[in-house]
């Protein structure tokens, strides 16, 4: 299964019979999976099947369906209303023995409004559920185009997750960084103040050094970032709706790098950890995104 962003546009058109439809389907950022269709009147019987249909390429997010329809190539039937027409001619005798007006004439009495109706041929049921047919066939495409838009999330997500890797193995080569090397710097330091003055006592400062040092090893924050960038790395060759999880590693490797920072003792090691942070902190809004 491929990774997929929770955004993306798609449109489709098709023809069948005298119907031209088109479908427009926009997708956002959702918790849960949410379909807005607007179908034109007399077309709502068709909808649990595109429900269904939706709910197979999308796991998450709204989408905002839009269906136009047109049918076009049909002949228009003029029709003349008997009853208003009778009617009318029964009033115009009437008046027509009360005064001397001139008779009306044909087109006049056409251009009386409800004399004459200009409609379109009734549809037969056939022709009617082919074009529903048609149409949801084409809601299919559509969506399988949308989940096309996207896909494309996985490729940039797995460059990203490669420079936090990178990152943290250029923290682990900076020189004096390990618990060792730290200690020896206190050692150093306390060396100097023993010999500086006679009023500290050597094994308070000892046990001070050693929480010092403690307090400053990063070591166990590197494992972490490790761990957590090797389960992401599963999480997107696995792919599928993964968003949610890559959301909460996203947040462990922002802690770790936090941590890191407020750890260091080190020009350079700082200098990595901030650009740590930048760079988890952009793999997380593209986290977000997913489904």
């Amino acid at each position: 299964m491929t990774l997929a962003s929770m955004t993306g546009f798609a449109r489709v058109d098709g023809a069948t019979g005298p119907y031209a439809w088109a479908w427009e389907v926009r997708s956002v950022n959702a918790k849960g999976l949410e379909l807005r269709l607007r179908l034109p009147a007399g077309w709502d019987a068709i909808e649990p099947e595109l429900r269904k249909r939706a709910g197979a390429v999308v796991v998450r997010g709204t989408l905002h369906a839009n269906l136009s329809v047109q049918r076009t190539g049909v002949a228009p039937v003029v029709r003349i209303n008997e009853p208003v027409l009778a009617a009318i001619l029964a009033t115009m005798r009437d008046v027509a023995k009360r005064s001397d007006a001139a008779p009306p004439t044909v087109d006049g009495i056409l251009a009386l409004k409800g004399v004459m109706e200009v409609v379109e041929d009734t549809e037969g049921e056939e022709e009617r559920r082919a074009a529903q047919e048609a149409v949801i066939v084409g809601f299919s495409a559509v969506m399988a185009r949308l989940a096309e838009m996207r896909a494309h999330e996985g490729d940039a997500l797995g460059a990203r997750l490669d420079e936090i890797a990178a990152l943290t193995q250029r923290a682990e080569t900076v020189p004096g960084r390990g618990p060792e090397a730290i200690k020896a710097r206190l050692a150093e330091q306390i060396a100097t103040l023993l010999d500086g003055s006679n009023r500290f006592d050597p094994d308070r400062l000892h046990q001070e050094a050693l929480l010092m040092a403690s307090k400053a090893d990063i070591r166990e924050e590197l494992d972490r970032l490790v761990a957590h960038i090797a389960q992401a790395r599963h999480l997107l060759k696995t792919g599928g709706p993964i968003g949610r999880k890559l959301d909460f590693l996203s947040q462990e490797l922002n802690r770790e790098s936090n941590t890191l920072c407020a750890k260091s003792n080190d020009v350079e090691l700082t200098n990595i950890g901030l650009e740590l942070k930048t760079v988890v902190e952009q793999f997380r809004e593209q986290v977000q995104n997913l489904e």
